[in-house]
């Protein structure tokens, strides 16, 4: 059983949710070990080279979503500044690239149907129910195309309450990017946990948790364990699986399983000029973001910065179809899909390509996907492994966090803040 007031914590897992908490702890005075399975923190937050692309992309997570509060927060404490997003937003429709003035057909029906919802059901059985006419094709069309693309998620599993919070959610702050990147988000939040005693070991891969007379013992691959009073396990969710748990624990991390977890290819490509900037005669010098029916159907720039990049998402379950695609079939995907939509050959699109990456965090073996979303079941599975239990076993993550924006990094920010708070509450 669990002290009422562990001295030393256990972290499993040096990503947003993991290091959050473990920096709580720390100035709270607790005993920190943070054990984290790859070379490198941030899990997820994967920040490239300023050598590849000009500056400090991102392969993981880019933009602050919202108000995002914890965040914000934390920027302020690590002295780091926003980017406002500029530029304009462009879609590809009727085989022609127009301003995205564009709104969705039959959008007050939707809203109404949306809005009287009372009982939870999947995306896509709310709009069998209520829009199978073929009058509304492009509607459903439209709807499938965002939760996929936006949420990563299946829209034969997303819950149509949780895509009425998010697309009727306020929104109280101006998006944009951290300036200096996650990554430097990341880089504060271990050395404030090393400024406050916190030890961090990399290449820690923990494969199990048993339990001791006095607390826990975390095992890893290489054979090192560490002892604890508690443990908290902040992994992706597939990854929770692959950690041997107690028997009640291990009860409690496979309601895991009715949480959404959806994948992301991301493709950067960096061009030798900006040659998307003056299309057929259309300035589109100040592109932002650009929505089309390509394969890869959505890229943006790095407005207001100029840099000769485009950035590509490819994201749910079509991801899933291409795991056994190598780097440069991916990257190939993209630039036939940018040849569709600017309606140029490919070898032209291909002649000006000076760096690229493509990113499948499916295939990555630490993460397996990209971030969760929520399924009618994810709200009790949530609170399931929220719970306190008799044990010395918490679970953290964006994948806990309830509110509309689940799947940020403000939503792992904000778990690993909540399950500090709970224990320094004595749970």
């Amino acid at each position: 059983m669990i002290a009422r007031d562990p001295t030393h914590m256990l972290i499993v897992g040096a990503g947003a949710a993991g290091l959050m908490a473990g920096r709580e702890l720390a100035r709270a005075g607790k005993q920190v070990t943070i054990l984290e399975a790859r070379d490198r923190c941030g899990g997820r937050i994967l920040e490239l080279p300023e050598t590849e692309f000009g500056y400090k992309a991102e392969g993981g997570p880019e933009f602050i979503h919202g108000a995002a509060a914890v965040t914000r927060a934390v920027m302020r404490d690590g002295g780091l500044s926003r980017t406002r997003r500029g530029g304009s937003r462009w879609s590809k429709r009727s085989g022609r690239l127009l301003p995205d003035d564009w709104s969705m057909p039959h959008g007050r029906e939707f809203y109404e149907a949306l809005t009287a919802v009372t009982d939870d059901l999947p995306v896509a059985q709310f709009l069998d129910a209520h829009f199978a006419d073929p009058i509304y094709d492009e509607l459903r069309r439209s709807v499938t195309r965002t939760v996929e693309g936006y949420d990563a998620a299946d829209p034969q599993r997303m819950s149509t309450l949780a895509l009425r919070e998010e697309w009727m959610a306020r929104d109280d702050g101006e998006g944009g990017r951290i300036a200096e990147g996650y990554g430097a988000l990341i880089d504060y939040l271990a050395a404030d946990c090393r400024k406050h005693g916190g030890a961090l070991h990399l290449g820690a891969e923990v494969t199990a948790i048993d339990e001791t007379a006095g607390g826990i013992v975390a095992r890893c691959r290489d054979g090192r364990a560490f002892e604890a009073d508690a443990v908290i396990l902040s992994v992706p969710l597939p990854i929770l699986a692959d950690i041997a748990l107690p028997p009640a624990a291990r009860e409690r991390a496979a309601s895991a399983a009715d949480i959404g977890y959806g994948n992301v290819v991301k493709l950067l490509l960096r061009f030798a000029t900006r040659w998307w900037a003056d299309h057929r005669g259309q300035d589109l010098a100040d592109l932002s973001f650009i929505i089309s029916n390509a394969p890869v159907p959505t890229w943006w720039t790095q407005q207001p910065a100029a840099y000769p990049v485009l950035t590509g998402w490819y994201a749910g379950p079509k991801a899933d179809r291409v795991a056994s695609f190598s780097e440069a079939e991916l990257i190939d995907m993209g630039l036939a899909s940018l040849a569709e939509i600017f309606e140029l050959p490919e070898a032209r699109v291909r002649e000006d390509l000076v760096r690229a990456r493509a990113i499948n965090w499916g295939n990555d073996p630490f993460a397996r996907g990209a971030y969760s979303y929520a399924t009618v079941r994810s709200r009790d599975a949530q609170h399931i492994l929220k719970s306190p239990a008799d044990d010395a076993i918490f679970f953290s993550g964006e994948a806990l966090y309830a509110g509309p924006d689940m799947g940020t990094v403000e939503a792992a920010l904000a778990s690993g803040k909540e399950t500090a708070e709970t224990i320094l509450a004595g749970a």
